[in-house]
């Protein structure tokens, strides 16, 4: 990714995201003076700030952690962060469910923000007419929203949502060389994939050290830290026009018009955007996923919620590559290697306690 070289050109300064998650600890040292809890609406800021599992502060810092006092830095580290809790499965006490938002809330607020992106790394396996609605809401204020596909793939799992509505882009996870991991769950619902194992991730909610983390939801957090770093250097874009970016330049070697259902349009690469002061990133009003939100969504069984659903677009090589290079055949099996990430960590955040960071997606509403 080379965000060293990226960072020159764009940091994400002047763009907001919105992480919709289990909360977010502004007092993390790298989170400082990142978190812009001021901006969210008082009907849905109950506990905005009170992580219950440290899943929504990684989610935050990957996308833009400063690095300070040896925390972790994020891929857009001039952006800055929105947060809204809501109730996933994770929150167990009963008070606590009744004070805090629903997603549909959530989305709501965040689409009624100055927040140009939303990032939601959690999923379920139905739908949900409040959410649905919520969703179209967002896209039509000009919201760019990105979800974790889910983590349960070859479990015969129901399809994951909110990634799966219409422009909701579904992030598949992969490692470093573009290879899908096994957990990751497929369908044609999966629109761009992002690496999402090895991924430095707070522990828990005592935010006392890092594990190392997997699962789509980092890769989600790593996909909305991409299209901040775009749309800060292009703020005239459209939310179509930083997608449309993201998508033609992604690393993959199948056909563009036959997306992969493990990894859709490939791998995401925005330096590939930042590198052209005069990228064409087509017409404002074009949605580069037109095809997909008008197409039923199948998971990776072929499977849908409605028979009218189609099936599943053809499956190339589950891993994407770039410069040419050849791909290797479908493998779906993650990597024990340590992925040489864009995310920096400080010396004293080096010694990491290894194992148990994954968020699988199980019933209702679930970080992944």
């Amino acid at each position: 990714m080379k965000a060293d070289e990226m960072w020159k050109v764009s940091t994400g300064k002047g763009v907001r995201v919105a992480v919709i998650d289990t909360g977010v600890n502004a007092d993390t040292s790298s989170l400082k003076g990142q978190v812009l809890t001021d901006e969210v609406p008082q009907a849905v800021a109950y506990g905005a700030t009170k992580d219950y599992t440290g899943h929504g502060t990684t989610m935050a810092e990957l996308i833009a952690g400063t690095g300070a006092g040896d925390g972790l830095k994020g891929l857009a580290p001039g952006a800055r962060i929105v947060p809204y809790r809501i109730t996933l499965d994770e929150l167990k006490d009963a008070t606590e469910r009744k004070k805090t938002a629903n997603s549909a809330q959530a989305i709501r607020a965040a689409a009624d923000s100055d927040a140009k992106i939303i990032n939601m790394s959690f999923a379920s396996p139905g739908d949900d007419a409040e959410e649905a609605a919520a969703v179209k809401y967002a896209q039509s204020k000009g919201k760019l929203m990105f979800a974790g596909v889910g983590n349960n793939a070859g479990r015969n799992s129901p399809i994951g949502y909110p990634a799966a509505y219409p422009h909701v882009v579904g992030i598949a996870a992969s490692d470093e060389n573009g290879t899908v991991a096994k957990f990751s769950q497929y369908g044609n619902y999966v629109d761009l994939a992002s690496p999402g194992l090895d991924v430095p991730s707070w522990c828990d909610e005592t935010f006392r050290s890092y594990c190392t983390g997997k699962g789509t939801s980092q890769a989600t957090a790593i996909a909305s830290a991409s299209a901040a770093l775009v749309w800060s250097a292009h703020p005239n874009w459209t939310a179509n026009q930083v997608l449309a970016s993201l998508i033609d330049t992604a690393a993959r070697d199948w056909a563009k018009d036959d997306p992969s259902t493990y990894l859709g349009y490939g791998l995401i690469r925005p330096r590939m955007v930042l590198e052209q002061s005069n990228f064409n990133p087509g017409a404002a009003n074009t949605d580069p996923l037109a095809r997909e939100n008008a197409t039923g969504i199948t998971d990776e069984a072929g499977n849908s919620p409605s028979a009218s659903a189609s099936a599943p677009s053809s499956s190339p090589p589950s891993k994407a590559t770039s410069g040419g290079q050849t791909s290797a055949a479908a493998s779906t099996s993650d990597t024990s290697d340590n992925t040489t990430m864009w995310v920096a960590l400080g010396a004293a955040a080096a010694v990491l306690v290894i194992g148990g960071g994954a968020f699988a997606v199980l019933r209702s509403r679930r970080a992944t």
